[in-house]
């Protein structure tokens, strides 16, 4: 393998090390509560019992998240149960100007797995790339000084 190899090898690492993102937008609003996914409606909620949570990360952008994750509200929008309605039906976010929306139970949010595969992936592919690197760089120096 020639010198000019290297470069390619080293713009590959730099690549896997870039996380993995997508620049479109979601396809709708939504919370993450407690692992599962809560579409945003427009609903107004007015009997809200207890504060259950908060969002802890809010990202515009198609992605994989972990935690109590928004593409709507900001981190540190609380969630709530709705008196008479059971939390694995839906909850309340409280919006903005302190009113409250009902977001409906969709099912088991998958990101943190997602991102667990992605991470994975990544990282033994940054391994591979290393290793031949190491190998191809070992022969180059022999070659060197075999002239």
């Amino acid at each position: 393998m020639r010198a000019r190899s290297i470069p390619l090898f080293a713009m590959l690492f730099l690549f896997l090390l870039t996380p993995l993102k997508s620049l479109a937008d979601w396809a709708y609003p939504f919370v993450v509560w407690n692992g599962y996914i809560y579409v945003v409606s427009e609903e107004k909620v007015e009997k809200v019992d207890k504060e259950i949570g908060h969002v802890t990360k809010y990202s515009d952008r198609e992605g994989t998240y972990s935690g109590n994750f928004s593409n709507v509200f900001k981190k540190g929008t609380k969630y709530y149960s709705i008196k008479g309605i059971s939390t694995d039906e839906a909850i309340a976010v409280q919006d903005g100007k302190g009113k409250f929306v009902k977001a409906t139970r969709e099912g088991k949010y998958e990101g943190d797995k997602k991102s667990s595969e992605i991470n994975f992936i990544k990282w033994a592919a940054v391994f591979l790339v290393i290793i031949i690197i190491i190998a191809t760089g070992g022969n180059f120096v022999k070659r060197k000084k075999e002239r």
